[in-house]
């Protein structure tokens, strides 16, 4: 799914309560994006969605901006978009990288989930 072009999509705003972004996932962001040309306008599109060994697992793409009903945020210089029933989950979550050889990746530390695995990228709340 896209935004078509020449109509905009309907979506809303929403503040860092939804999710908070820190420096280290701003930097790798926005170094994906300039080099995708999509620094002006492009996002990252953060879903919840069945699976994992925990249940629900992150899926994160970079989009070129929010869909229809998306919630979007713009947090540490970078914009987030997420669908409502995602944002059910993630409320209060902040989303971080680490470049490190074993764990690396963008990470999210979320304050509704009740049971983590260990590779950390799969929940249940």
């Amino acid at each position: 799914m896209g935004i078509c072009y020449g109509v905009t999509a309907n979506y809303k705003l929403g503040n860092e309560t939804l999710i908070k972004v820190l420096d280290g996932a701003s930097a790798r962001l926005r170094s994906l994006l300039k080099k995708q040309g999509r620094l002006e306008n492009g996002a990252l599109r953060i879903a919840v969605i069945g699976g994992g060994c925990s249940g629900l697992q992150y899926k994160m793409d970079l989009v070129d901006g929010p869909a229809n009903r998306d919630i979007m945020v713009e947090s540490n210089d970078v914009r987030v978009v997420i669908d409502p029933k995602s944002a059910l989950f993630v409320t209060g979550s902040e989303l971080d990288f680490s470049d490190d050889l074993q764990q690396g990746g963008f990470k999210v530390t979320n304050p509704n989930a009740v049971v983590t695995c260990s590779c950390g990228e799969s929940f249940a709340a």
